[in-house]
């Protein structure tokens, strides 16, 4: 059977002509024109034989058929109904893929998991829409779910906070969330070239290695921090990014100044440091403090 060339814009303008497709500025659609994009991002994002994908947004199948191809199965989550029938015809060769219409914010996806995956390992693989690419990407990790690894393309600015390293100035509360559940990777960039319509900014692929095993867990040295309050210590810390720590924290989590000196000395980091300044360890030590 003919592969259809999902990338060729000729064949994309008929597709959606033929179902009258309007491409929707709220849902953030771009869809992929640069045909080496979705088969690396199958490649680096675990789609082989023992796995099966869950995609977020499936467009009109570009990244699907390529998760198809290699993965044993493909579960695609797609928001925008007047996508399904696309859907159904550009995914006709491929007995191994299941189309949800529905919003992933809202679908119990470890319920999913267990329906649709049984005895395989599991991957996250998406292209996400930009207006919502962090709820996404939190939800995911907060769900705490059966999965190895969350490989998505983002806007390029996005990627950099959330794949920075902790210390520098791209940092903040996402990127420390991001590193408390997983491992992220800068996989490669996409020019702004590479979609239609073509967004104003570029993008970029990264990979998030979630830390899902007790081992590990306690290498990370959470075993005693109590989630809630990390998190806490965390959004307060950089709620006001001006502040020094001493202030941020006293306001954002409502304690008297002398009892954060306190806190911050026995945690063992200056109270005039800003939150971007610190490290995972300190974060943590900070956290541990309250808690006592």
């Amino acid at each position: 059977m003919h592969e259809m060339q999902l990338t060729d814009i000729n064949v994309i303008k008929k597709l959606l002509g033929k179902e009258n497709f309007q491409f929707s500025k709220s849902l953030g659609q771009n869809f992929l024109i640069n045909p080496s994009i979705a088969p690396r991002i199958a490649e680096l994002g675990n789609a082989s034989p023992e796995y099966g994908i869950i995609e977020i947004g499936a467009g009109i199948g570009v990244l699907t058929h390529e998760l198809a191809k290699r993965a044993a199965k493909v579960v695609t989550i797609e928001i925008d109904k007047k996508l399904i029938p696309i859907l159904d015809r550009t995914l006709a060769a491929h007995d191994n893929v299941k189309v949800i219409n529905g919003d992933v914010m809202k679908i119990d996806l470890r319920e999913l998991i267990a329906e649709e995956f049984k005895g395989m390992r599991v991957a996250v693989c998406a292209n996400l829409p930009y207006y919502i690419t962090s709820p996404i990407i939190m939800k995911l990790l907060e769900d705490e779910l059966p999965i190895d690894s969350i490989t998505v393309m983002v806007q390029k600015e996005a990627a950099m906070r959330l794949t920075a390293e902790l210390g520098t100035r791209e940092v903040g509360a996402i990127t420390v969330a991001v590193r408390y559940y997983s491992e992220p990777k800068l996989l490669f960039n996409v020019s702004k070239g590479s979609f239609i319509p073509a967004p104003k900014v570029d993008s970029s692929v990264i990979r998030l290695d979630i830390h899902n095993s007790i081992g590990e867990e306690l290498e990370n040295g959470y075993e005693n921090i109590d989630r809630d309050i990390f998190f806490r210590v965390v959004k307060a810390s950089f709620a006001q990014r001006r502040k020094t720590l001493l202030n941020s924290l006293s306001s954002g989590l409502a304690m008297d100044k002398t009892d954060i000196r306190n806190i911050l000395d026995r945690a063992g980091v200056r109270e005039n440091s800003r939150a971007e300044q610190l490290t995972m360890e300190e974060f943590k030590q900070i956290a541990k403090q309250i808690q006592m």
